[in-house]
């Protein structure tokens, strides 16, 4: 690798560290420059500036995550599996990061965004992106719900805006108690807005 593509991927990983341990607002340049080991020369050749940085970070996550939830909401999964898979998903994720950090850590899309969504467009478009694809991805769930004749349901994207809003309301929650107990509310409270019983052997 090249040493500016070298320089780019120490960034991306410092920046997502960063962002998910702090507030955008409290991460400098100069903070992501000493633990990445760049210079600010480097930053700025890489990078325009933290913005753009932020945003290119937010893209690569985005990325690697892709896979996974490619599988999560594959047309061979059941409907209910690809809802419980996706509450699991984000369940590990958080206790993962609450492991790594010492705290609950939240969305880091939703919370930069919210941050800065009157402050900086560059931003609060990448972060409406990275939304409108998980609602891309539960309401394909949604449909496949409808087409199993498990629910009935005119708006799969309105239910598929609902639960998403829902997710983040509790990872928000569980944030602010810095308590991943929150976090059991998270799978019931999903089938219970699919109007679908929550099989017993989810409910964990």
């Amino acid at each position: 690798m090249k040493p500016e593509g070298e320089t780019k991927k120490k960034l991306l990983k410092v920046a997502m560290e960063l962002i998910w341990e702090q507030s955008y607002g409290s991460v400098g340049v100069e903070d992501i420059c000493q633990r990445a080991g760049v210079t600010k020369g480097s930053f700025y050749f890489a990078f325009p500036s933290k913005s753009d940085l932020a945003c290119a970070a937010f893209e690569e996550s985005w990325q690697l995550k892709r896979p996974v939830l490619d599988q999560i909401f594959s047309a061979q999964a059941g409907a209910v599996v690809q809802f419980e898979q996706y509450a699991d998903l984000i369940v590990k994720d958080q206790l993962e990061k609450y492991k790594t950090f010492g705290k609950m850590c939240g969305c880091p899309y939703c919370s930069v965004g919210s941050e800065l969504s009157t402050q900086d467009e560059n931003i609060r478009h990448k972060a409406q992106q990275m939304v409108e694809r998980a609602i891309k991805y539960l309401t394909g769930a949604v449909r496949a719900a409808v087409a199993e004749g498990l629910i009935q349901e005119k708006d799969p994207s309105t239910l598929a805006k609902q639960i998403y809003d829902f997710s983040i309301g509790v990872i928000l929650q569980a944030k602010i108690d810095n308590d991943p107990k929150a976090l059991k509310r998270l799978k019931p409270g999903v089938f219970r807005l699919l109007g679908i019983e929550l099989p017993e052997a989810m409910a964990v």
